[in-house]
């Protein structure tokens, strides 16, 4: 997967393209997965590295989201969950079963969090990663010697899903261009090319070369996470914003804060958030 030949590629691709894809993260990689899968001649384009943002920015986790389970989302952690288990046969080498803790500190919460998470169990059926449990105050500071103390009534333990996310992005990048398709880092679509009041391209530049390209296909994806207005106004510089940003903080500690291969969740902070606290190569990400 040169970029060289790649761009050789685009160079020597005088018809339409049946994809162009805009955005070379998670989503957008996927797409030229699919499409590059049914055969169709799929270019993706993206303006820095592959997964520069959001997709290798997670908390490196493939779950079915327990908090929707507590909302009642029940058909979203169904097929969170699905997609999960589905991506830990399929990507062995990048996804591994994490056990997680809620610590209990108050009377109800062993009993609430423990059935709630085999309601988690079952919506698993058998993708399911390993079966929850209750574990005595003292399994619970064995397991995590750095937990308060205090008050510490025990915990429930349950498995979810461990990934690389970025591993996992150049993955779909590789398998994209197994299948034929020709995807480009540091080119950025600078315009939509449009005739008769429809999209038929983008123009895209070489940030290595500064070269330029005038470049039609047949679909245009916009897949740029939290630049998508930024295409949409290409489009059309009127367009109401669609996209409403949210952000999440990612802490990293030295292990020393959470020894030994467990990791933490808290249902709800003072302030209403889920927490998480995570080991990742010898650091702990909260």
């Amino acid at each position: 997967m040169l970029r060289a030949n790649m761009l050789d590629n685009l160079r020597n691709h005088q018809d339409y393209w049946d994809v162009i894809i805009i955005g070379g993260g998670a989503t957008g990689l996927g797409c030229a997965v699919e499409s590059a899968s049914r055969g169709y001649r799929t270019l993706l384009l993206e303006q820095h590295d592959f997964a520069k943002g959001t997709s290798s920015r997670s908390t490196k986790l493939i779950h079915g989201g327990v908090r929707y389970l507590r909302q009642g989302n029940i058909a979203l952690v169904l097929e969170a969950l699905h997609e999960r288990g589905l991506l830990a046969n399929n990507a062995p080498h990048l996804v591994h079963h994490q056990s997680f803790i809620v610590p209990n500190y108050e009377w109800w919460e062993g009993p609430f969090y423990g059935i709630g998470l085999k309601m988690y169990d079952m919506l698993a059926g058998k993708l399911g990663l390993g079966p929850s449990r209750l574990l005595s105050r003292e399994e619970t500071l064995k397991r995590i010697p750095t937990l308060e103390p205090q008050g510490l009534r025990g915990g429930v333990i349950y498995y979810d899903g461990q990934f690389d996310d970025a591993r996992l992005a150049i993955n779909l990048a590789q398998t994209a261009a197994d299948l034929g398709a020709t995807l480009l880092n540091y080119m950025p679509v600078v315009a939509l090319l449009k005739e008769k009041n429809m999209t038929h391209g983008v123009a895209a530049r070489d940030e290595a070369t500064g070269e330029t390209f005038e470049i039609f296909g047949r679909v245009v994806v916009n897949a740029t996470g939290v630049f998508t207005d930024n295409v949409r106004k290409m489009d059309d510089p009127t367009a109401a914003e669609i996209i409403l940003p949210s952000q999440g903080v990612h802490i990293v500690l030295d292990s020393a804060f959470l020894p030994g291969d467990s990791a933490i969740m808290v249902p709800e902070t003072d302030d209403g958030r889920v927490l998480f606290a995570v080991p990742w190569h010898g650091k702990v990400i909260v």
